[in-house]
């Protein structure tokens, strides 16, 4: 089994420092094989946001696969913008916008969906789409297999956001390479769905996880969440942890489960 941590939409610059401790405290108890970080670690993607978030990211345990979100390029400055979108990001964070890890039981793919032409949305592009191919096709059906994104294959009606751009064609190669999961953020709202509800996929299903932000202020109507991922061979656990400002943890307020079947991943008994 493994256990991993699935944290997003950090937002520094605009955290709740009181979240901090407590947070990295309860990730560090909980001893995950791996802490998945699905974008927008900075609100402005300025020196001093990135230095902090570094900051964080150290109190983490490892290993850590961490993807850029739209808040992590540069807004206001349009020469960085659109010449040097993610220096910042690669400077103080990481210079591998294509993070994989893999052991005997898992595989974890990430994937830049940030754009300097878009202020809010993403995508995903023809390279990209044929690095998932190659990292994920040829494994066997042993590991489990996880694409991150920081923009969503899969929304609630509730939120006003877009999908991420080219989905179909990604969704394609993801179910032609057979991925179980895809972990995302950018909506501030956990959520979990099917990919099969929304794409036609030749009959595979992955689940689309979303977490909601993990240490920002701008929570939109859901307190600060991340989910603690288990993953046992065909099956896999989601637990919801939500900040708790009475007692000033973070606990579980709602777990759900699934099974892979022959119709893909469903939600188990």
């Amino acid at each position: 089994m493994r256990t991993l941590v699935h944290l997003s939409d950090l937002h520094f610059g605009r955290v709740d420092k009181a979240i901090l401790r407590p947070l990295i405290d309860r990730i560090r108890g909980l001893d995950p094989h791996a802490v998945v970080i699905s974008g927008d670690l900075t609100q402005r993607a300025r020196d001093a946001e990135f230095a902090e978030a570094r900051a964080f990211l150290d109190a983490l345990p490892s290993p850590r696969i961490v993807v850029p979100g739209n808040h992590d390029v540069p807004l206001y400055n349009l020469f960085d913008r659109f010449f040097r979108p993610l220096d910042r990001y690669r400077r103080h964070i990481t210079d591998d916008l294509s993070p994989f890890h893999i052991d005997a039981e898992i595989a974890i793919l990430g994937i830049n969906t940030a754009r300097s032409l878009t202020i809010k949305e993403g995508r995903i592009n023809a390279r990209q789409v044929e690095g998932i191919k190659a990292r994920m096709c040829d494994l066997g059906p042993e590991i489990t297999k996880i694409v991150v994104t920081h923009h969503p294959f899969d929304r609630p009606e509730s939120s006003p956001h877009a999908i991420v751009g080219r989905a179909r064609q990604a969704m394609a190669a993801i179910a032609g390479c057979g991925v179980d999961v895809i972990l995302s953020g950018h909506l501030h709202m956990s959520h979990t769905g099917h990919s099969a509800e929304r794409f036609d996929a030749g009959g595979h299903s992955s689940l689309i996880i979303q977490a909601g932000t993990a240490t920002s202020t701008r929570g939109r109507g859901e307190r600060n969440a991340f989910n603690v991922i288990r993953v046992d061979g065909r099956r896999i656990d989601i637990e919801r942890n939500l900040w708790q400002p009475d007692s000033s943890v973070f606990g579980i307020a709602r777990a759900e489960h699934f099974e892979e079947t022959a119709r893909g991943w469903v939600r188990a008994a």
